[in-house]
């Protein structure tokens, strides 16, 4: 009997310096990580290291009312379109009712989540009537792209309404695939704002051409004539004022940027509401060389008006063959078409870098806000008055462990050394994490981020609190260290198990449940929980196993926290003997 039980107990203390030095060498692999990355400090929250503040009021000239609900979902795109540049801490959130107010922490991009945020106006699909260059590029005829498609600098597009990918060329026709279907090129980006200078030099003598959807700016129409002829994209504050006013069904002008040059565009009324686009996604071709591609899905609404006009421009020339897809009086992408589209699905490709895909993608699938916004204002937010609640954070945290520290000194006395190394090491974990985390994903830390660290001090300390007791109780029973620690593992470990997973179960449904600000508490307060498991298991177990080996803890030393005396330990147990029966065996210790 003795030789089994003997056994197991070789087993369950393992290899402790394994453990140690794996732990270790994890926390030496991530230090040098983050030195690596060049990220050696956590990324603030704007309440700790200031930011952009823009503020935006809804209007009420797209024909939707200002409720809740629509101002509701205005917040949700915004909140998506701003952390689709992850957790990246950017707040989007009501005040009052109509306002929104959109905070960007300094440390994202912000100007690139301002241009976001910003384009705030319903999305639409407009048939282009004319269009030509504007400003210095307009003087020279040798700025203006080339009319062949090698030398496209704008994305190209092409889509099947099948949603078959469609086979490039440089001439729209149909050509037979390798299951003998013939495939057209559907939709392709124009690789020239108009076909030719002299197509460009008609365009603007007579803004007057019909567009393929029945629409027509009359020749009497001087005023719309005369504006377009004065539009100067070049200028962002003509470029800012394009849009404003504009209904769905008015004729209007715009701007549009190719290769960073500006033209000027002269569309007719919406065809397609960017409500009616379902999906819209970053894609890499794989299959052919065409590289990044942007895929829409419409609605069925969309998908029969998407039909409708793409069949009605193919009839049409250049540049009355394209299709400007327009957000806030800007033209973000002008694909032209040379057949139906059918089945609801189209392919903006071209020489798309990924982050341009990625931002049209963007803009089509979040660009539909049930409401328009106007800037109001757009602030920089100082951190002072977060840099003295951080101070004074960090304060109260400084005191409370030192309380906890002394604490344990004073009724652990030396395991609370094992107690302080192992919050060291949890420290040191947390902060090189969170110092990855905020390039990783976006993760700023925040004045909320802060108390759920100082909260984790709690639970860490709680963790070895349950493991120290109940060592000390297998040795109040008479059992010596070695094998009083582990027999009060598997007891322990279960305790510290099911404490950790309530406070993990808490904070993740905190994280799912809250936006903004709660969201870093809560994801703190997760990570420290999972970091508690990690340092229990890996590093206080094994250091306790190894510290039992040593005269000081072994012999029970008055200063060690485990004095038998101390802990009012009871002598081993023995066997009594039974009345009437023979006389007991030798004496047998209750580890034995």
């Amino acid at each position: 009997m003795a030789a089994p039980k003997k056994g197991r107990s070789a087993s369950a203390q393992s290899k402790p310096g394994r453990s140690l030095a794996l732990i270790l060498i994890a926390i030496v692999g991530l230090t040098a990580g983050m030195f690596a990355s060049g990220h050696t400090t956590p990324r603030l929250g704007i309440d700790l290291a200031g930011g952009t503040s823009i503020t935006l009021e809804a209007k009420s000239d797209q024909g939707s009312a200002i409720n809740k609900a629509n101002m509701d979902t205005a917040v949700e795109i915004m909140n998506r379109r701003v952390n689709g540049l992850g957790v990246s801490e950017a707040e989007v959130q009501t005040q009052g009712s109509r306002n929104i107010i959109v905070n960007i922490p300094k440390g994202t991009n912000s100007e690139k989540a301002r241009e976001q945020v910003g384009t705030t106006a319903k999305l639409y699909f407009r048939p282009v009537l004319a269009q030509e260059a504007t400003g210095s590029a307009a003087a020279s005829p040798s700025a203006s792209p080339s009319g062949s498609s090698s030398a496209s600098p704008s994305p190209s597009a092409s889509a099947s309404g099948t949603g078959e990918k469609a086979t490039s060329s440089s001439s729209p026709s149909a050509s037979a695939t390798s299951q003998g279907r013939a495939v057209t090129d559907a939709l392709k980006a124009d690789s020239t704002p108009s076909a030719s200078a002299s197509a460009k030099a008609d365009s603007s003598a007579s803004p007057s051409a019909s567009a393929s959807g029945g629409a027509a700016v009359s020749a009497d129409d001087a005023a719309l004539q005369a504006k377009y002829a004065a539009l100067d994209c070049s200028k962002e504050s003509v470029r800012a004022k394009t849009g404003e006013g504009v209904k769905p069904e008015d004729t209007t002008v715009a701007c549009g940027e190719i290769d960073k040059v500006w033209y000027k565009y002269l569309l007719g009324p919406a065809a397609v509401d960017g409500t009616e686009v379902d999906k819209a996604q970053a894609v890499y071709d794989t299959q052919t060389a065409a590289g990044w591609q942007v895929t829409m899905d419409f609605n069925k609404s969309g998908a029969k008006k998407f039909a409708t006009i793409t069949g009605q421009l193919a009839q049409n020339t250049q540049p009355q063959n394209e299709f400007g897809i327009v957000l806030d009086g800007n033209v973000v992408s002008s694909p032209y078409v040379s057949s139906s589209i059918t089945g609801g699905q189209a392919q903006i490709s071209g020489s798309f870098t990924q982050e341009e895909a990625q931002g049209l993608a963007n803009m089509l699938s979040y660009g539909a806000l049930p409401l328009s916004f106007q800037e109001q204002s757009v602030t920089t937010v100082t951190a002072a008055l977060g840099g003295d609640q951080l101070h004074a954070g960090l304060l109260a945290g400084a005191i409370g462990l030192l309380l906890v520290v002394i604490y344990l000194v004073a009724y652990y006395r030396g395991l609370a050394l094992i107690a302080l190394a192992s919050l060291l090491v949890s420290a040191a974990l947390t902060y090189v994490l969170m110092a990855l985390l905020g390039p990783a994903i976006g993760f700023a830390l925040n004045l909320p981020a802060v108390c759920g660290a100082i909260v984790a001090i709690g639970i860490t300390a709680d963790s070895f609190i349950v493991y120290f007791e109940r060592v000390r109780d297998e040795i109040r029973e008479g059992r010596t260290l070695r094998p009083a620690v582990e027999r009060a593992w598997p007891r322990a470990r279960r305790t510290i198990l099911v404490s950790d997973f309530v406070s993990f179960l808490a904070a993740a449904v905190l994280f799912i449940v809250t936006v903004g600000k709660v969201q870093g508490f809560a994801f703190t307060l997760g990570l420290t929980t999972v970091l508690d498991v990690v340092v229990v298991f890996f590093f206080t177990k094994p250091l306790m196993t190894l510290i039992a080996r040593r005269k000081f803890f072994a012999s029970g030393h008055k200063w060690s926290g485990l004095d038998p005396k101390s802990l009012g330990a009871q002598p081993p147990l023995r066997r009594t003997r039974r009345p009437g029966g023979p006389a007991a065996g030798p004496v047998e210790t209750k580890e034995a």
